[in-house]
C-alpha cells in the first residue's frame, strides 16, 4: 500500500460539507461513508474525512474550536496551474466558501485561502519551479 493522507476534520452538516466538495470537483467513495462521516477522495492517495462532530469526539476528547474564529492547521492542495487554482477558488466560493485573505502571486508560487462551511481553511497553489528564484 502506497502511503496515504487522510484528513479528518468534523463538520456541522454533513450533507452540506458533501455537497460543497462535490462542488469542487470531488467525489466521495460510499464504502466509508454513512450517516457520521464521508471519505472525500482528493486523489488516489489523498482522502478528507468529514465526521460530524460527535463522531469525530470518538477519536479526540479535546475540545472542536470554532474554526471560523480560530484555526488550528492550513491544508495546501496544489494544482496544476494559476488557472485551476482560480477555477477551484471560484468553484469553492460560489459553493459558500469564504476567500481568506487577497491571493498571494510571488511570480513562482500563486496561492488562494479559500474557508469551507465549517471554516477550515484550503490554500490552493501552483508553483512554477522554472521561474523559482535560485541564489
Amino acid at each position: 500500500m502506497s502511503t496515504s493522507i487522510f484528513i479528518n476534520v468534523p463538520v456541522r452538516d454533513l450533507a452540506a460539507a458533501m455537497a460543497y466538495y462535490k462542488a469542487l470537483g470531488f467525489e466521495h467513495n460510499p464504502q466509508f461513508t454513512d450517516e457520521t462521516a464521508a471519505s472525500i477522495v482528493i486523489s488516489d492517495t489523498i482522502y478528507v474525512m468529514l465526521l460530524t462532530h460527535e463522531k469525530f469526539q470518538d477519536f479526540s476528547k479535546k475540545p472542536i474550536p470554532d474554526f471560523n474564529n480560530e484555526i488550528g492547521a492550513l491544508y495546501a492542495l496544489s494544482r496544476d496551474s494559476r488557472e485551476a487554482v482560480d477555477a477551484i477558488a471560484a468553484a469553492a466560493l460560489k459553493a459558500g466558501g469564504t476567500e481568506q485573505r487577497d491571493p498571494d502571486d510571488y511570480g513562482f508560487m500563486y496561492s488562494r485561502a479559500i474557508a469551507d462551511l465549517d471554516g477550515h481553511v484550503w490554500e490552493y497553489v501552483y508553483m512554477d519551479m522554472a521561474q523559482f528564484p535560485s541564489e
